[in-house]
This record gives structure tokens, C-alpha cells and sequence, in this order.
């Protein structure tokens, strides 16, 4: 299957989860270290909006990664993730570089392999945004078949361990757990069934 439509179904998935945000939720911590839902659905936001200027050929442009204060997340997430969904399917898209500065590596990447690494970075943001609001995700299993060996690819080892890593070390898995789960596992986070948001309350 065409990766761009993989990762519109994932980008799709994750803002019905934003969708889900309230206001008063903003400031709740999220699974990745640090960083409460405003962060994340910043974070979420530029990463967005810096893939479509890589596929638009604008990727070395720093400016176009920055994450910014948004009156509305939940609205600027929406209207960001709709431009790169837009920007991957324009034509002729597949046959261009993508320039991923913050991926650390100054060569362009074929844009199937840059849409790969997008579409697994958002299935999985998905998740923590669904696991932070209480709130069950369970993608498509042809999602997580697609996204298991790019979770496989992504190196380990003690970098994951430095300030500002992409991804935690790797968690233990059980042999029986899905493979969504595994996934999160190798991703750095651990499976469990979401708290409700009143439990989160309490």
C-alpha cells in the first residue's frame, strides 16, 4: 500500500484523539518525559508543518520546524495536520528528497522513507495522546503491520539514554502482546490500559 495513505490513516486517527482535548487537560503529563499535552501538541504541531516543507522542498528551513505558541492547539493541530497530508499527496511527490534537519543527517531521504518515519512518529503520538486523556487507541492491525519493521529499523542503544532522544530505550514485552504494543515497547513506551480521566483526578 502507498505509504502516504498509511500515514494519512495514522494522522487522521490522532487528531479524532485532539479532538478529544479540552482546555482544562493541557496541563496534564504525557508518556513522553517531561512534557505535558501543551508540549506534545506543539511539538505534534511543528513536526507537522516541518515534513510538509520538506515535501514542498523547503526542509533545510529551520523556521519551518519551530514550534509556536498556538491560541487554539486543538485547531492549529487540525489545520497542520490537513496542510501535510495535502503536501504528501501533491504529484510528483514521491520522487523527491526530503530534507529532515532534525533527523541530524544532511542528505535527503527518499520521500517513501520520510513519510515512513512521519507515519510511525504519529501512530504512536496518537497512542499519547489517547493514553494522557484516558481515552482507548487501538489502530487499524494492518497500521501496525505496515509501521513494525520502521519501529524494528530505529537504532537502540545508549543515545536513546541522552536528553532530548527521540525515543526512550526499549521496554520489555510479553511474547503475547499485540503488535501495536510491541511497537510502543520498542518505541520506548510501556502498554497499559488507559486511565479514565476521572481516575486521573482523583
Amino acid at each position: 500500500m502507498d505509504m502516504r495513505e498509511l500515514d494519512r490513516r495514522a494522522v487522521q486517527a490522532s487528531v479524532d484523539m485532539v479532538a478529544e482535548v479540552r482546555p482544562g487537560d493541557l496541563e496534564r503529563p504525557t508518556p513522553c518525559a517531561g512534557w505535558t499535552l501543551a508540549d506534545l501538541l506543539a511539538h505534534m504541531t511543528a513536526q507537522h508543518l516541518g515534513f510538509a516543507a520538506a515535501a514542498e522542498g523547503r526542509g533545510a528551513d529551520l523556521d519551518a520546524w519551530r514550534e509556536r505558541p498556538a491560541p487554539d492547539p486543538v485547531w492549529a493541530y487540525a489545520a497542520a495536520a490537513e496542510r501535510v497530508t495535502a503536501a504528501f499527496a501533491a504529484e510528483g511527490v514521491l520522487d523527491r528528497g526530503f530534507v529532515l534537519p532534525q533527523v541530524g543527517v544532511d542528505a535527503p531521504f527518499p520521500a517513501a522513507h520520510a513519510i515512513g518515519f512521519h507515519f510511525i512518529d504519529y501512530l504512536v503520538h496518537g497512542w499519547d495522546v489517547a493514553r494522557t486523556l484516558g481515552i482507548a487507541y487501538d489502530p487499524d492491525p494492518d497500521l501496525a503491520e505496515a509501521a513494525w519493521p520502521i519501529a524494528l529499523a530505529v537504532p537502540d542503544g545508549e543515545y536513546r539514554e541522552r536528553p532530548g532522544a527521540a525515543f526512550a530505550p526499549t521496554v520489555p514485552t510479553a511474547p503475547e502482546a499485540s503488535r501495536f504494543d510491541q511497537i510502543l515497547a520498542r518505541l520506548g513506551r510501556t502498554p497499559a490500559a488507559p486511565r479514565s480521566r476521572e481516575q486521573r483526578a482523583r
